[in-house]
């Protein structure tokens, strides 16, 4: 079940899970919490958070050292944190996030690039309608 939210903060620790591939809690408590100001217990909870959203699975290696891995790509995550955004946030309206974008200085020519090819995408879509 993932259309369940994950927050700031958890997106922040998926993501770095996922850059490690598989880590135990120990190593993801020393490599993000620390820095972070986090406690182990609190790193430990919001991976069995992860966890129950299936955002997370959990193997158990060598030693009994549980290792957690992401379930699922990134770009999948942080496209359901903004639908969720902008479904929660903004009402379902894009409206205050393109104004957003539009006074944004420093997007790059591919970024540009990519946004033009998503509303030429959503043109074409609705034609076919």
């Amino acid at each position: 079940m993932r259309n369940k939210t994950v927050g700031d903060q958890e997106l922040a620790l998926l993501q770095h899970i996922a850059a490690h591939d598989a880590a135990s809690v120990g190593e993801v408590a020393v490599s993000f919490g620390e820095p972070r100001g986090l406690a182990r217990s609190t790193v430990l909870t919001m991976m069995e958070r992860l966890r129950a959203k299936s955002y997370l699975k959990r193997k158990q290696g060598d030693g009994g050292v549980y290792r957690y891995s992401a379930t699922a790509r990134q770009d999948d995550v942080v496209r359901n944190a903004v639908g969720s955004f902008v479904e929660k946030t903004l009402q379902g309206s894009v409206s205050p996030f393109v104004a957003w974008m539009s006074e944004r200085k420093d997007i790059s020519a591919d970024e540009l690039a990519e946004l033009e090819a998503l509303v030429a995408n959503l043109q074409s879509k609705r034609k076919e309608r």
